[in-house]
């Protein structure tokens, strides 16, 4: 295990039973709390939004939007909100998807995007990689290209990443930590 690995892994808290009996939710909020350890997470995001080529950062609502804005910032990147429908004024384009337990809508400024950007898609978890997904779609129909999706850390016994697959037509998904 790396150094970033350790500091990043001893500030996430585990919640039991959140939001609800049998989930252990695992909390950021120490790790943003700290800024050493947030510091060092952005800079390692930053890094691999840079390496990949990117041009623009898409966060998702709403971790991505913490995670995402300042590695924006640190990459000298464009920062572009993907919101939950209905959020975002004027025309949008939106993507509705399947959750486990229904469905949902996300949505984007389809001018925030051209076709000579590189996307990459920051979040703090891929879990069964739905969010993700969508917003490769809405990125794609927008014009602009997919630089790949990086992540604080991905909960790999929910799949994600096999459902990602073929949406990420060979960009990289990068998780800095595999709970």
């Amino acid at each position: 295990m790396t150094d970033i690995e350790e500091l990043l892994l001893s500030r996430i808290r585990d919640v039991a039973d959140y939001p609800e009996p049998g989930v252990m939710f695992k909390d950021i909020t120490p790790l943003l709390a700290d800024p050493a350890a947030f510091t060092a997470l952005t800079d390692a995001l930053a890094e691999i939004s840079v390496r990949n080529g990117a041009t623009k950062i898409v966060g998702l609502e709403a971790r991505g939007f913490i995670l995402g804005a300042p590695v924006a910032v640190r990459a000298g990147l464009g920062f572009v909100p993907v919101r939950k429908a209905g959020k975002l004024p004027g025309a949008t384009l939106s993507q509705a998807y399947d959750l486990e337990y229904g469905s949902a809508e996300i949505e984007v400024h389809a001018e925030d995007l051209a076709a000579s950007d590189r996307v990459m898609v920051v979040d703090d978890v891929l879990a069964t990689g739905g969010t993700a997904e969508a917003s490769l779609e809405l990125i794609r129909r927008a014009g602009a290209k997919v630089a790949g999706v990086a992540v604080l850390m991905e909960l790999g016994f929910l799949g994600g990443r096999g459902r990602l697959a073929a949406s990420l037509a060979g960009a990289p998904l990068e998780a800095l930590l595999q709970v």
